[in-house]
């Protein structure tokens, strides 16, 4: 697959750019359209790269202080059916589906260290969901409040901050998920507590055996372990854009079903409830930053190595080249 190049360049620039992308075997579709931006004053020069050397294009781009004195927008055509870009693709090391783009990886970053309202109000709903799923012990409601749970996005932050060296990003991500959670556990334990006073809630619905939802707040060696696979999972998944694969590393680790236990047992004061989702809540989010980290480690040193040689184990350029 191509990925679309719209650029927006002063005059003075023009040339330089246009020289580059020409030279540029791994581009097709050079336009250039002479004073056609308006605002700010300049040139469009559009093209279409192969997704593998999008990137390398990107940072010349930048070299060249396109990102400063014009603009470029980025994005991903539903298709290209040509034969020129078929042969793109071929020519190209690796497969498309597997390169990275780490400026978008880093804007993805960004945009999930942002404390929104909507984070906020999801986080809130989730946690609420796992209350009533320890309450009704329901395992099916365990899942629902995994997946409502958007919490994966600020720690794949905190993982790209610190491979990318941007410890700010580090820094506001962490921010994020501690007043988040502190914040929808404060509602939830609000909730808990007019729900105990009303005695639609009573202590035994907490501390009685749960065996389809204990796992909650008894973390052990394999919870970790899950949180290890599922940071992973995750990490890679946002550094190739694979948003489908973000619904399997929601519904895998137990951090908001913990935080709704931990509303629980503040609500009722069971303090094993409470050091048990604790425990296990750190024990997740301790684990995806690990994982996470290590792997977009790997990405960003010995990606593009792992990715060209193996077409000669998977053999997908022949399978492109059919």
């Amino acid at each position: 697959m191509l990925v679309h190049f719209r650029l927006t360049t002063p005059v003075a620039m023009s040339d330089a750019v246009r020289d580059f992308l020409l030279d540029n075997h791994s581009i097709t579709n050079l336009t250039v359209q002479p004073g056609a931006v308006v605002k700010p004053a300049g040139d469009l020069i559009e093209c279409d790269v192969a997704r593998e050397h999008a990137g390398e294009v990107l940072t010349c781009l930048r070299d060249l202080g396109v990102h400063e004195q014009g603009g470029i927008v980025i994005t991903a055509p539903t298709g290209t059916p040509f034969e020129t870009a078929r042969q793109l693709e071929a020519d190209a090391p690796g497969h498309p589906d597997d390169a990275v783009i780490w400026e978008s990886v880093e804007g993805q970053a960004e945009a999930g260290a942002v404390p929104t309202l909507s984070f906020h109000v999801f986080l809130v709903i989730a946690v609420a969901l796992a209350g009533i799923a320890v309450v009704t012990d329901s395992a099916v409601l365990v899942i629902g409040a995994m997946v409502v749970g958007p919490e994966f996005s600020a720690i794949a932050s905190v993982c790209a901050g610190i491979v990318l060296g941007r410890w700010g990003l580090v820094g506001r991500s962490l921010r994020l998920l501690v007043l988040s959670f502190a914040f929808a556990i404060f509602v939830v334990t609000l909730m808990a507590l007019v729900a105990h006073g009303t005695g639609l809630l009573t202590d035994a619905d907490v501390s009685r055996p749960r065996p389809n939802t204990g796992f909650i707040w008894h973390p052990d060696a394999w919870s970790f372990v899950v949180a290890l696979f599922a940071g992973a999972a995750g990490a890679l998944a946002l550094a190739i854009e694979r948003s489908a694969t973000m619904v399997g590393v929601f519904i895998s680790v137990t951090t908001v079903p913990a935080a709704g236990n931990l509303a629980l047992g503040i609500a009722v004061w069971d303090q094993g409830e409470i050091l048990g989702s604790l425990a296990q809540l750190g024990a997740n989010v301790a684990g995806m930053v690990i994982a996470g980290s290590l792997l977009l480690l790997l990405v960003r040193t010995t990606w593009p190595w792992l990715v060209a040689h193996s077409e000669r184990i998977f053999g997908s350029g022949q399978a492109r080249a059919r």
